[in-house]
């Protein structure tokens, strides 16, 4: 029961109160004994007897990450939930510095974003010391300022991890929020304004004291003008002397330069030339030797080829006389004592039996031409 939060407290931010503190860190507080003797029963009044108390802030320490009595009362600020008006009154408390770091921090856990910044922005004008109890259990010298400026700015603090808020600039452009004005401003206004009257008055002393000085020094202050005018007038002829040298010295630079320029190109073309004439010779007998190649596989291979062709002609030659003693040896007489007729006789013989049968050699050139034209047509010849 001592542990449950408010019936009666408000969600913040879609949650319950308490749950802005990490489980870890809850169960920690719970089992502490400052929470359980110091805690139990306090209301919103009481509160504030045991925040005037403190003499220093953080948020765990030690090897068991102890919570401190600081982070045990901001533990229960967030289950009592006092109203809105009595946190305003923690931060404005000018007496208790940790009763006003108490309320701010309270106020950046659960606070809208311009109620942040509204409220905790003038805190930077406190530049009261803190004590910042660390994680290894020392401590620290921290400010008022410094504290305030890294709930405004970090993102954890006391080792709890602060919800976001808005950017300020992002609030003024929204038109919540009006611009930062400094609570210093004025002052320096009133320094400006009195170191003005100070150099003014200045000024007018020094301007008085001058007249009376040039007013005794009359005498010799044409003598001083004089020396002046004369002493100009040599600085002036010592100064175009001066500037005639340079000008020479400049254009026999220029004239040098240009020289050398003008060498380092020809240099730069003889080379480039002497590397190009040295790859066109290079290509060239490239060329030359692809050539000279070229033409002895050509020459073997027309060697080979001839050899190849020459044995192949032997080789035929060999085929012939062969085909024509097996041709000779394979014939044979006409039997009964008849002698070999030539077989091309022949031929000549039945062609000249085939013309007379045919009567294309008659005498009539008249029966001949119709002989003719009847064997073209396939019709048998006359017989006259």
């Amino acid at each position: 029961m001592a542990n449950r939060t408010d019936p009666l407290a408000k969600s913040i931010r879609g949650t319950n109160p308490q749950n802005l503190v990490e489980k870890i860190l809850r169960t920690k507080i719970y089992q502490h004994t400052y929470w359980k003797e110091q805690c139990f029963g306090l209301t919103a009044e009481t509160l504030v007897d045991k925040a005037m108390e403190l003499d220093h802030l953080g948020g765990t320490h030690g090897g068991t990450r102890k919570p401190t009595p600081f982070m045990c009362l901001v533990m229960k600020m967030l289950q009592i939930q006092p109203d809105k008006e009595i946190v305003v009154e923690f931060i404005k408390n000018p007496e208790y510095k940790y009763v006003r770091v108490l309320g701010a921090f309270y106020l950046r856990l659960t606070g809208m974003d311009v109620d942040v910044y509204r409220y905790l922005e003038p805190l930077y004008n406190d530049y009261r010391k803190l004590r910042l109890k660390l994680n290894d259990g020392k401590f620290t010298l921290t400010h008022v300022d410094e504290y305030i400026d890294e709930l405004l700015t970090k993102d954890y603090s006391c080792d709890i991890a602060l919800p976001r808020i808005k950017k300020r600039w992002t609030l003024e452009g929204l038109g919540s929020l009006e611009p930062r004005r400094s609570a210093l401003e004025d002052d320096f206004e009133e320094e400006e304004e009195k170191d003005e009257d100070d150099q003014l008055a200045d000024g007018l002393d020094s301007a008085a004291d001058d007249k009376d000085y040039y007013r005794a020094r009359s005498p010799t202050r044409d003598k001083d003008r004089d020396r002046k005018r004369d002493s100009h007038r040599y600085r002036d002829r010592d100064y175009d002397r001066d500037r005639d040298y340079d000008r020479d010295r400049d254009r026999d630079y220029e004239r040098d330069y240009d020289r050398d320029r003008g060498r380092r190109d020809r240099d730069r073309d003889r080379d480039r030339y002497r590397l190009r004439d040295e790859k066109d010779y290079g290509r060239d007998r490239e060329r030359d030797r692809e050539g000279r190649d070229r033409e002895r596989r050509e020459r073997d291979r027309g060697r080979r080829m001839s050899h190849s062709r020459s044995r192949s002609r032997s080789r035929d030659r060999k085929d012939r006389d062969e085909r024509r003693r097996r041709h000779h040896s394979s014939t044979s007489p006409k039997r009964r004592g008849e002698a070999p007729e030539d077989e091309p006789q022949k031929k000549k013989k039945e062609k000249k039996a085939a013309k007379k049968d045919d009567g294309t050699d008659h005498p009539d050139p008249e029966i001949a031409e119709q002989n003719r034209l009847r064997l073209s047509l396939g019709l048998k010849p006359l017989r006259v």
